[in-house]
């Protein structure tokens, strides 16, 4: 509390240039002695702060004070302002108040070089941010899930981080149901509830998640696929250069090393008439058979 009472205190002074020990006392809720003692303590940290007696006097720091001076180098001062704009974009009204006021005390403006938008385009999801709320405030959540075969469970989770993955947010938890640490997506969890519960870090280190509660077992493989050239902007967006071949007629052969489940075949399925699997045998099968269900529900 202390430390931060100290910081508010330059902020203040840096803004209002002068105040009274009585005006602090009154805005912190404590005594004028207790502010006394703080000035004493910046001093002693290197702070310029002073006090004036008589009409106009109180508490003051050196004309031209800069914070970072004594703390802070110009570019550990970028690096700040750089990660608050950024977190600033998940939650705004929480961290916006934070940038603007270290961007006083460091005299500088902070960069506006990144734009995100969590939310998608179909409805308002507030799950991200409540979820960033349990994680930092160590609550118990509690919601339904679905996972990718449709099958509902109830689920009371200590969450533990939020991870981005294959273009999907997915929350890390500690289960408490199956004593285990499990993968979600959030865009499958439903009715969530942060309870008053709360809970304390785990002393052992956990490890990454085996079995999602996302998806079932499943095995990697190495595919690969013939692309025609309309595709061309796909390929160069959602391969890496040394998965490309690219031959004469513009066309492309693209391997991938991934696991092999629903979303690779819907992938596969997604580049329609444009893409054609060449191996391994058993997924050019699967993918026939499901271009062929899809034909079969348009027969005409």
């Amino acid at each position: 509390m202390q430390a931060n009472r100290l910081f508010e205190i330059i902020y203040i002074l840096l803004n209002k240039k002068s105040v009274t020990a009585r005006e602090l006392a009154e805005y912190f809720g404590v005594s004028t002695r207790t502010i006394y003692r703080d000035v004493d303590n910046l001093s002693l940290a290197g702070i310029p702060v002073y006090t004036e007696k008589g009409k106009g006097g109180g508490i003051l720091l050196l004309p031209d004070f800069v914070l970072n001076k004594s703390i802070l180098s110009a570019d550990e001062q970028d690096e700040i302002l750089t990660a608050l704009h950024g977190l600033s974009l998940v939650k705004k009204e929480e961290t916006r108040g934070v940038l603007n006021r270290l961007s006083t005390i460091f005299n500088k403006t902070a960069t506006n070089w990144l734009e995100v938008d969590f939310s998608d385009w179909s409805y308002e999801n507030n799950n991200f941010y409540d979820f960033k709320d349990a994680i930092l405030k160590r609550r118990v959540a509690e919601f339904t899930y679905f996972n990718s075969y449709g099958e509902k469970t109830f689920r009371r989770v200590e969450p533990i981080q939020l991870w981005f993955k294959s273009k999907a947010w997915y929350l890390k938890a500690f289960c408490l149901t199956k004593m285990a640490m499990r993968l979600y997506k959030l865009t499958r969890v439903k009715n969530l509830k942060l309870t008053d519960e709360y809970f304390t870090e785990r002393s052992f280190l956990l490890p990454e998640p085996e079995n999602s509660d996302e998806t079932h077992e499943r095995c990697d493989i190495t595919m690969k696929l013939h692309v025609r050239p309309e595709m061309t902007y796909r390929v160069y967006d959602e391969f890496d250069e040394d998965m490309i071949f690219k031959h004469p007629d513009g066309s492309f052969t693209v391997t991938a090393y991934w696991p092999e489940d629903n979303w690779v075949y819907g992938y596969i399925l997604s580049y329609g008439e444009y893409a054609t699997v060449l191996e391994p045998e058993h997924l050019r099968k699967i993918i026939c058979e499901k271009a062929k269900a899809i034909s079969n529900k348009y027969v005409i």
